[in-house]
């Protein structure tokens, strides 16, 4: 994730596996790393999904859920239970296309099943001119990841156009449906996350799978052809705007395309600069997150970390970034500037460039398999890296992907 932005981003699976196969979790997750599955289910329909999800607790097996494997590390041992893959797609959109006198027009009113492609919709949102997600363009993974993590990228949040979150609860064994209150988004953060623990002393609870287990997800958009307000510099230096000002959505999303390629932080062979066989895609995108501090940890910093204002994540409009009040205690920086002033540098690998895993050569937050890579191998390097960044600075980088047998 670039800087200030966070941006869970990385390469599509190896293989795609059928319900008759077995695959590994290297064949399901863009670090392509993981060993073998106990059972494997595609979900083809809701009601499939939620008699495998229920079928596993039933029987005490563990369960993992797998979208599009952008956020995951799995051990090299595989995960001895049920992995669920929701293979869902489309879309039910009503729109209401009346315009007031302020030249407002009105919404779109969007459900997406779990499974759908984020970023294949977000091409549809442009397309059919539905506002707020255009600088989430890229972002590998499915529309149920989408809020669990609060995906946000370039000035956006998920959390901008949410309504609600239809969900099965596993602690009841009932549909329940969040609204956007009742979600408590925050920074890369939900209520759906957070219902994820796991117990250090073996007793996993709500692991690796949290509680609240995404049916359907409800979006309400505006409707227009300008994008969202422009809320990051990067992107409004290359759209040639001002921070705060709007752009043609469809130039805002080739831009982002961009950007993300420029920096590794697309699927294989997507965007512009797509090439087959990248392996500086090969990741689980950006590997830390951009920590947040209390006011006293930034003022320590070198006076030229990068540092930027918290907002709350829930947003008062529909129309773009989160607009939430400014919280003064906190700060946000940069883990890629940290990573970087720490000593790590573009393709940093523990063996240098014989590394199987390395620091990506176009952007340090992301950790690549080079080729061969094991889960060790990637944990090894990123447990250097957060031990680097924590003694030269005494921040401690958190990881953003899930991993699963595997601790830093």
């Amino acid at each position: 994730m670039p800087s200030a932005a966070t941006e869970p981003t990385a390469t599509e699976p190896t293989a795609a596996v059928g319900a008759d196969a077995a695959p590994t979790l290297a064949d399901l997750t863009t670090l392509r790393v993981g060993g073998p599955v106990g059972r494997y289910v595609e979900a083809t329909t809701e009601a499939e999904l939620i008699d495998a999800v229920r079928g596993a607790d039933d029987a005490g097996a563990p369960l993992l859920v797998v979208g599009g494997g952008s956020n995951l590390l799995v051990s090299d041992e595989g995960f001895d239970g049920v992995v669920v893959r929701d293979v869902r797609q489309g879309l039910d959109a009503d729109l209401a296309d009346s315009c007031g006198t302020d030249g407002a027009c009105g919404g779109a009113s969007l459900s997406l099943p779990a499974g759908q492609d984020w970023d294949a919709f977000v091409a549809e949102a442009v397309a059919n001119e539905w506002v707020g997600v255009e600088a989430l363009s890229g972002i590998p993974g499915t529309v149920g990841a989408a809020p669990v993590q609060n995906i946000g990228a370039y000035g956006q949040e998920v959390s901008g156009v949410v309504a609600s979150v239809r969900t099965w609860d596993r602690a009841t064994g009932q549909r329940k449906t969040l609204t956007l209150s009742e979600l408590e988004f925050g920074y890369r953060s939900s209520l759906l996350k957070r219902t994820m623990r796991a117990d250090p002393t073996g007793g996993d609870l709500w692991y690796p799978t949290p509680r609240y287990v995404v049916l359907q997800v409800d979006l309400q958009m505006r409707l227009g052809s300008l994008s969202a307000p422009i809320g990051y510099g990067e992107l409004a230096r290359r759209l040639g705007v001002e921070v705060g000002q709007r752009a043609p959505s469809a130039e805002v999303r080739e831009a982002v395309l961009e950007l993300r390629g420029g920096k590794g932080m697309l699927l294989d062979g997507v965007g512009p600069d797509a090439r087959s066989g990248d392996p500086d895609r090969w990741s689980a995108g950006s590997f830390f997150t951009n920590p947040v501090v209390p006011v006293e940890a930034a003022e320590v910093l070198p006076a030229d970390a990068p540092r930027f204002p918290v907002r709350s994540a829930t947003p008062t409009t529909t129309t773009g970034p989160a607009l939430g009040e400014v919280d003064p205690s906190l700060v946000k920086t940069s883990a890629a500037w940290l990573i970087e002033r720490a000593g790590f540098t573009r393709g940093f690998g523990l063996a240098g460039e014989h590394s199987p895993a390395r620091l990506s050569t176009r952007h340090t937050l992301a950790v690549t398999n080079r080729g061969g890579a094991t889960a060790q191998d990637v944990v090894a390097l990123a447990r250097a890296v957060r031990d680097g960044v924590r003694d030269a600075f005494g921040i401690e980088l958190e990881p953003e992907p899930v991993l699963v047998g595997l601790t830093l």
